[in-house]
């Protein structure tokens, strides 16, 4: 079955099939994020979802080029780097590494590109769209020398969010990059200089000033993938108005042979144990937040992209529980299969309802579908190892799917060190002489107490083996 995605701009799925003469090659770009905070889980819903996507289509056998800009000048950045008494540089800069600390806990894929909206290479894409865009009589500037969108020249205006635009009061205008997601209003492509805005300011043709929000993510992503994009990823919230401006500002500053994005992909919004995240309410979350209660990135992960992107997914400290256990089976399952298998040794199993992973997620990446099938499978091989019928080359087969399966989902265990503890060495060591002892009730207590410092003892055909416990 061809990969099949859900298109916001048509309300359908459609297979997802590269442009003419590009043979496997998809581009796909995502928004990043605006780096005046910490981001939270909320955020990272959307980024492990674009992950999966990216990793699922690479599995699939395409070529993905994908991009993913910083938004580190805006209204909030301005803000929070005035109130911090620094420069937005500055201001900013922690937050971008946080970010990729982050990311890389996650195990999220690294993008080709990590455009930044106030790399000069940038500023100068954004005056040369908007110095198209007034040629061509789609901007105009205000009496505060502000550039503006003239909404009423683009009458596809509206056409990804479905809004109605009946009763749009021609000249109305919105400034501010954090207005009301209903609004239907021109909007700013370059804002002029105000006092506020400090040494935040560049030059342009219309005097001096920076650029919108919208404008950015439009310069950036035509300039790094082209004209056109296959495949444009966000959260639910930036389809009205950041994607509708987005299509506006580069279908017409384009040539106009073909749509500025093929494929609109947007994920719901994160709810915490069922309410709106919010910090008055107390359920506010960075992953940083998590981590420092004792979760790990893996789980979090797991418990991101364990429900569909379309749907909204309710992130619970129960879930986070769940997905440990749903990790400990995976990794013990893994762990009986590796002492059964033999290397060089492989052969075919079950290969239907392994390859019905893969079909899953080729429609519209169905997280749900999929993850019922490797538990059933991994269920099957148990029932199979515990009745001591499957091969060794059975395991292999099935250790090299997981790896496929591993790719995708991103949940193979963290790494640990091969240096033991001091004490815990000594401990084990004593054990293995008291079990050549026939010791065992000494065996026993050191056992108990290698547990009491965090480390599970299991006495196997090749000797101990020690886990950490979580």
């Amino acid at each position: 079955m061809a990969v099949q995605v859900y298109n916001t701009l048509t309300r359908s799925l459609e297979p997802l099939l590269p442009r003419s003469g590009m043979g496997t090659t998809l581009s796909l770009y995502t928004c990043g994020p605006t780096v005046y905070n910490y981001a939270h889980i909320g955020n990272f819903r959307a980024y492990v979802f674009e992950d999966l996507l990216q990793r699922h289509l690479q599995e699939r056998g395409f070529t993905v080029h994908r991009v993913m800009n910083l938004t580190d000048v805006d209204d909030k950045t301005i803000r929070g780097a005035h109130t911090a008494g620094i420069s937005l540089g500055e201001f900013t800069e922690p937050f971008k590494k946080a970010f990729f600390e982050d990311s890389e806990t996650l195990r999220l894929l690294k993008a080709e590109a990590y455009p930044a909206a106030t790399e000069p290479e940038q500023i100068a894409r954004m005056i040369a769209m908007i110095v198209t865009l007034m040629e061509r009589g789609h901007a105009y500037q205000a009496e505060d020398g502000s550039l503006y969108f003239r909404i009423a020249s683009f009458p596809n205006y509206g056409k990804l969010a479905h809004v109605d635009l009946e009763g749009q009061r021609p000249g109305q205008r919105v400034a501010s990059d954090e207005y009301d997601k209903e609004a239907v209003a021109d909007f700013a492509l370059w804002k002029a200089w105000v006092p506020e805005d400090g040494e935040v300011v560049w030059e342009s043709p219309w005097g001096k000033g920076r650029p919108g929000w919208h404008i950015e993510c439009s310069a950036m992503a035509t300039g790094l993938l082209g004209e056109t994009i296959d495949i444009h990823c966000g959260g639910v919230d930036n389809i009205f108005p950041h994607h509708e401006a987005e299509i506006a500002q580069c279908e017409c500053a384009g040539d106009g042979s073909a749509p500025f994005v093929r494929y609109w992909m947007h994920c719901a919004h994160l709810m915490v144990e069922g309410s709106k995240m919010a910090k008055s309410a107390g359920n506010f979350f960075t992953l940083r937040d998590l981590l420092a209660q004792g979760w790990t990135g893996r789980e979090v992960r797991y418990v991101l992209q364990s429900v569909h992107y379309r749907a909204s997914l309710n992130f619970t400290m129960d879930g986070l529980a769940a997905a440990r256990t749903a990790l400990a089976r995976l990794d013990a399952w893994q762990e009986r299969l590796l002492e059964i298998s033999v290397v060089g040794e492989q052969s075919e199993v079950a290969s239907k309802t392994t390859e019905e992973f893969f079909d899953a997620l080729d429609n519209d990446l169905n997280i749900s579908g999929a993850l019922a099938i490797l538990f059933e499978t991994v269920r099957e091989s148990n029932r199979q190892m515990d009745q001591g019928v499957l091969t060794p080359a059975e395991a292999s087969a099935y250790l090299a799917w997981y790896a496929r399966v591993n790719g995708i989902l991103a949940l193979e265990p963290e790494s640990k060190s091969t240096e033991l503890p001091q004490e815990v060495q000594e401990l084990l060591n004593a054990r293995a002489a008291a079990r050549a002892a026939k010791e065992w009730k000494r065996s026993d207590e050191l056992r108990d107490m290698l547990a009491s410092l965090g480390w599970l003892v299991k006495d196997t055909k090749d000797g101990q083996k020690l886990t950490k416990l979580p």
